[in-house]
């Protein structure tokens, strides 16, 4: 699918990997709605690429629902949705004060799990309902994992649980809508340069680079955008999930 005159959403467009993603997106021509909690963020994203920003919790189905109706009224029916929105807190599961993170787990699990099947429900519905194209296809769907879905680290049980999760969907979702021409995929990213990353002090960021093989750096978001954009491209490419890593293996800690 050529990128060029086409519909997309972005979940948590308003910055890091979303944000990198709207921009590339619009760059290629594409009419880019942006959806965020975040409705300041996303609206300033949107008006340097020329879209249009929805304030949307993912975690609620009314309001995802909405945002998509929206973005469908304004823009048309997407052919293109990609998943970045999402939350990575950081606890064990017993504490060392024996506190247990139960109501954290169950938060992210709402917010990267609940969020990004909602999105991919209602945007599907829309994109099903369009002519189809070259190959019959209808639309792509990218969902953003993370390589700590393989290697997660001491304190990510929820937030590798989440990834996990939408790594596991990527194939029987490709399969459920493959006779409507959606195709749907993943991306595992590993380490990039997103604003969480920036918020740690340099000794920090240094020793995270210290584990990266090859390119030995952080991740530029435009990276993650780019390979969005080469899935678009690429109507072979479906069901699977794409580590995005440079080799890195996370340790343990």
């Amino acid at each position: 699918m050529q990128v060029s005159g086409q519909t997309a959403i972005v979940t948590g467009g308003a910055r890091g990997l979303g944000a990198a993603t709207a921009r590339k997106l619009a760059a290629e021509g594409a009419r880019v709605g942006i959806l965020d909690f975040d409705l300041d963020g996303a609206a300033e994203v949107a008006r340097e690429i020329g879209g249009h920003a929805v304030q949307t919790d993912v975690s609620d189905e009314t309001s995802v629902a909405q945002a998509v109706q929206s973005i469908v009224d304004k823009l048309g029916a997407p052919r293109i949705v990609v998943n970045c929105a999402g939350i990575a807190p950081a606890a064990r599961v017993v504490g060392r004060d024996g506190q247990l993170a139960t109501d954290m787990f169950a938060r992210v699990l709402q917010v990267n799990v609940l969020g990004t099947y909602h999105v991919m429900s209602h945007a599907a519905r829309a994109m099903m309902a369009l002519e189809p194209l070259e190959d019959g296809e209808r639309g792509v769907i990218v969902n953003t994992a993370s390589v700590a879905y393989e290697d997660g680290q001491i304190g990510q049980v929820a937030y590798s649980a989440s990834k996990g999760a939408i790594a596991s969907m990527c194939l029987p979702a490709a399969r459920e809508m493959a006779k409507q021409g959606v195709r749907v995929m993943a991306i595992a990213p590993g380490l990039f340069n997103t604003p969480m990353m920036q918020g740690l002090p340099q000794e920090t960021v240094d020793g995270i680079v210290a584990n990266i093989p090859y390119p030995h750096r952080l991740g530029d978001p435009a990276e993650y955008a780019q390979t969005v954009c080469q899935i678009c491209e690429n109507r072979y490419l479906n069901g699977t999930v794409i580590r995005l890593d440079a080799a890195v293996r996370l340790p343990q800690r």
